[in-house]
């Protein structure tokens, strides 16, 4: 199986990769701009089907430029791409400046929008597409102050999963979206400082893994709350 990750270098995504990894049969593509962690998670892993891409993927221009060619170089086809890369801003709404708004938007609904557009070509015939959204983005979710960039940006990702999945429904791809909960991650930290999740990064990334891979014929098009406590 052909899994991409994108934000490898931490958290959720650097877990993913390795349960990923744990299957030698597996090839797999770590994507994120900070190669030297991606070193050192490549060399956590076992498996020398791991490959690294450090990539800056709020340089949108690059990504739809050069994204594909460094992708095939790695693995012919995808069956699982996970976009998981995310950027949080956390400040109160009157102090977002336009560039923080932007990049915000750049990583956490851009990104994902033309990564999946420019490596639809090496798609696998029943490719599973899988957003990283939160609960944050979820309508009706308690919301919290300072992260109107960030929730709003990963509504926006749910609601474009349900918009591939109409788009392509005479094909055999899946697109998913979960919008997760608290998972102990730096960037966790971040949002909310001292606040101790019920869940690990690695055992969210269980989570994930399988529904990426055992529960993906279930699903399409749907947004996918997991999440057991608010935050």
């Amino acid at each position: 199986m052909n899994v991409i990750v994108t934000g490898a270098s931490r958290g959720i995504g650097y877990q993913l990769v390795k349960l990923f990894a744990s299957d030698a049969a597996n090839k797999i593509v770590a994507i994120s701009r900070n190669a030297e962690r991606l070193e050192v998670l490549k060399s956590e892993c076992e498996n020398e089907n791991v490959k690294s891409i450090p990539f800056d993927l709020s340089d949108v221009y690059r990504l739809k430029s050069d994204l594909t060619s460094l992708v095939q170089e790695a693995v012919p086809s995808i069956d699982i791409l996970i976009n998981n890369a995310g950027q949080l801003v956390n400040k109160t709404f009157d102090q977002i400046s336009s560039e923080d708004f932007d990049l915000c938007y750049n990583v956490n609904i851009k990104s994902p929008f033309f990564t999946i557009q420019s490596l639809m070509p090496v798609f696998s015939e029943k490719a599973h597409i899988v957003n990283i959204s939160s609960m944050g983005g979820v309508q009706g979710s308690v919301k919290f102050p300072g992260l109107s960039a960030y929730s709003s940006s990963k509504g926006a990702i749910a609601i474009l999963t349900e918009c591939l999945a109409e788009e392509y429904k005479e094909t055999n791809w899946r697109f998913n979206c979960l919008a997760i909960g608290a998972a102990q991650t730096e960037m966790l930290e971040e949002a909310f400082p001292g606040y101790k999740a019920p869940l690990s990064a690695e055992e969210m990334a269980k989570f994930i893994a399988k529904f990426a891979t055992e529960d993906s014929s279930y699903f399409n098009g749907k947004i996918l709350a997991v999440a057991s406590t608010t935050p």
